[in-house]
């Protein structure tokens, strides 16, 4: 009787240890903090050094945006979430792109350049506070495995609001893997294509990466798994972008700065070379996460105006 006593205690004790270190993993990569907006004229910048360069580009680009006039959009997710974005309008018979930002990230901060941008083409913007973000409910981030439902419902609510309208799907780092997780579903027809800058191919491989940068064994991916189904309710392995473009149903245009730290260029790469439809690769040298439209604008435009030809570009 005591040998079972010090066994089930052993055993109780490794689970209990297991769960804790599964819900730490959780907190830590997955469980979204929301922040009060306390300063109404405060600008949201990333931080780090490649970004220094481009922070006085940055806040012009907030403070126009915030001078534009815009309407807001409210969407029901799958899961019963209210979720949020803003309709920038270029012109009444513009197409549009609908905006999808990146992990921890707002839409502000990560996509203030990306509505200038696309009214230089001519295209009105939706721009989508993701789950967990800005105005949008809920408070566990899933790299993409529920997010790219939610991109279904804007998209769809997008082709019915907009019939005659073409549609790109546009997403940036945990946002551009969101719009791939789409590429193989049956998307509204006006949808016409999708532009994933710098995203990632799999949950897998981008939580693998960031624990080999904090020195941990590849084993703890098995705790960061188990704590997204015990507290978070869902599997990181569900599905991926490297698999979904396999079968994509539109076009795909890939940016990645060469220089990323945070996801690197060949994950890009990777997902070029498993992508199935008519696709582009454009790789800016020396740009970091994030970063490759300002630092190579020209190029940038250029490459995504001939990818997806004058239909996607509005004129008078």
């Amino acid at each position: 009787m005591k040998l079972f006593l010090i066994i089930f205690a052993i055993v109780f004790l490794f689970a209990a240890l297991t769960v804790l270190i599964s819900y730490l993993c959780f907190r830590m990569a997955f469980f979204a903090v929301r922040k009060e907006k306390t300063d109404p004229e405060y600008i949201d910048l990333p931080a780090g050094k490649a970004y220094e360069p481009y922070h006085e580009s940055m806040i012009r680009w907030t403070k126009e945006l915030r001078a534009l006039p815009k309407e807001h959009v409210t969407v029901r997710s799958f899961d019963g979430l209210t979720l949020h974005g803003d309709f920038y309008e270029y012109d009444p018979g513009a197409p549009m792109e609908i905006m999808f930002h990146g992990y921890r990230g707002t839409a502000e901060r990560d996509l203030s350049g990306g509505v200038q941008r696309a009214f230089s083409l001519g295209r009105s913007v939706l721009l989508v506070d993701q789950r967990c973000s800005g105005q949008s409910g809920g408070n566990v981030i899933t790299f993409g495995i529920r997010e790219h439902r939610d991109c279904l419902v804007w998209a769809d609510e997008a082709a019915k609001r907009f019939p005659d309208r073409k549609i790109i799907l546009t997403g940036i780092s945990m946002g551009a893997t969101t719009v791939l997780l789409t590429a193989d579903k049956d998307l509204p027809e006006n949808v016409i294509g999708i532009l994933a800058d710098c995203g990632f191919n799999s949950a897998r491989a981008i939580i693998h990466k960031v624990i080999r940068q904090m020195n941990l064994p590849g084993a703890a991916y098995v705790f960061v798994k188990l704590g997204a189904k015990l507290f978070g309710h869902f599997d990181p392995d569900e599905t991926s972008a490297e698999e979904t473009v396999k079968n994509a149903k539109v076009p795909v245009i890939f940016y990645h700065g060469e220089s990323d730290d945070f996801v690197p260029c060949e994950m890009s790469r990777i997902l070029y070379e498993a992508c199935s439809s008519r696709k582009k690769l454009v790789t800016i040298p020396g740009a970091g996460h994030g970063l490759s439209y300002p630092a190579a604008p020209e190029r940038y435009l250029e490459t995504l105006r001939d990818f997806f030809g004058p239909e996607a570009s509005y004129k008078e």
